[in-house]
């Protein structure tokens, strides 16, 4: 691929890019129930004046029940195929007390990356959209169509929106730059994405708080059977043991230990829970953890058994794993392991279809040469735990689509979802000049 005209072009635009994803930081979009919606609104019309500024006739669309997506269409020339970019410009919270250096919401720049929450997560992807379709001065050689998101780390709308209106999205190649890199500088395509569903399990063991003493030792403490429980989820080797869940090897490049230590923050000492190799363990083998538990505070301990005690359960399945399968598994085994015959509610929390996809597409090729001219090095294949149930969605309304997923979200150093949060801006610049050689590519 000839990168001589556009990989200048998209190097001179990222003064400005930079200057877009600050302000874009500086906006607490968190589309979390009891979080201000002001900022969350005042985010979406900042995309939509960005795509503005680089030519590109972008609007606010309200989505039922949610907040609104921003969308653009730019129609294809005669004979070209149209290409969808998709991001989205919601965030996670970000409470000082994960352990955040800096302020979240204050764009800062420390040894060469800008740290702030949604700095990766997504307004980066934000940032090489805008990127791609600005080095095509608003008038790429296909048809574009543009959706950016404003409640996927939430309980997100766009799914219904999208199946009520499947000719919104309908196109040839969908690009979604919500992934990135293991390192920077070191280009990869994401294939497959686990899926994601949550059950909340509730023991009840007494009428009341009863005396540890008087009663301990014959009357069930429901935070004990809670534990004892939970207990039956994995091995001692931390693997998964609900039964009938999908699970198989990762045929690719393997994760290295170094890098899941380093990336992950494992502290000395601490070993690593699972079997197999280290892709498979995070890509094509299911997971289960506790993401929450309601229980006496430590601070607020007395010498009482506890009647009641709750926690979400969360499962990461591999593809080609039904969710809707998986989440009846889960809940039957929480059921089924109940000790004590306490008293046991469990419904669902959450249902996240795991994605995959072919690597034979036409579109999938060229991006695979795109990100090798772009980045200078050969690109890997590689799976993500991660999940975003949009995908299925949008393949049901466009089953004929190729699906690309980028993004500049390194594993090494972004730290999505937690403190310091970051982005390295020559991952944007690489992404943005590859997807704009793509698109070059998909004209020809």
């Amino acid at each position: 691929m000839d990168d001589s005209t556009l990989r200048p072009k998209v190097s001179g635009l990222m003064p400005q890019i930079r200057d877009d994803l600050e302000a874009m930081v500086a906006l607490p979009s968190c589309a979390f129930p009891g979080f201000p919606s002001e900022p969350v609104h005042a985010m979406s019309q900042y995309v939509v004046d960005a795509f503005g500024r680089y030519g590109v006739t972008a609007e606010i669309t309200e989505i039922p029940d949610g907040y609104p997506a921003v969308t653009a269409e730019i129609p294809a020339p005669d004979g070209k195929p149209t290409v969808l970019l998709y991001a989205h410009y919601d965030v996670q919270p970000a409470p000082k007390e994960q352990g955040w250096d800096t302020e979240p919401f204050t764009p800062t720049w420390k040894d060469g990356r800008l740290f702030g929450r949604g700095a990766a997560d997504d307004k980066s992807g934000i940032a090489i959209h805008l990127a791609t379709l600005a080095a095509f001065d608003g008038k790429p050689p296909v048809g574009v169509k543009i959706v950016i998101e404003g409640e996927e780390e939430t309980i997100s709308h766009l799914e219904s929106w999208v199946e009520a209106n499947p000719d919104r999205v309908q196109a040839d190649v969908m690009v979604v730059a919500d992934m990135g890199n293991l390192t920077v500088g070191e280009p990869v395509l994401s294939i497959g994405l686990r899926g994601h569903v949550k059950a909340v399990v509730e023991v009840r063991t007494l009428a009341q708080p009863v005396h540890s003493g008087l009663f301990g030792g014959a009357a069930p403490d429901a935070q004990m059977a809670l534990i004892k429980l939970l207990s039956t989820l994995i091995d001692d080797d931390g693997n998964c043991l609900v039964e009938g869940i999908a699970s198989g090897e990762w045929e690719g490049p393997d994760y290295s230990e170094e890098m899941l230590r380093a990336n992950a923050g494992v502290l000395d000492g601490v070993d690593l829970v699972g079997t197999g190799s280290l892709a498979s363990r995070l890509w094509s083998k299911p997971s289960i953890s506790v993401l929450g538990m309601d229980a006496t505070p430590v601070a607020e301990a007395s010498n009482v058994l506890q009647p009641t005690a709750r926690a979400v359960v969360a499962m990461r399945i591999p593809p080609g794993q039904n969710p809707r399968d998986a989440v009846e598994k889960l809940m039957n085994h929480l059921r089924s392991v109940a000790p004590w015959h306490v008293q046991i509610d469990v419904h669902e929390d959450k249902v996240s279809p795991p994605f995959s996809q072919e690597t034979d597409g036409r579109a999938f090729g060229l991006m695979r040469d795109a990100l090798a001219t772009a980045y200078g090095k050969q690109v890997e294949t590689v799976g993500s735990g991660g999940s975003i149930p949009l995908l299925d969605t949008l393949r049901d309304a466009a089953p004929s689509a190729d699906f690309v997923l980028v993004g500049a979200e390194d594993a090494a150093k972004a730290n999505i979802h937690g403190p310091n949060e970051s982005v390295d801006p020559s991952e944007i610049e690489n992404m943005a000049l590859a997807q704009a050689l793509l698109i070059q590519a998909l004209a020809e």
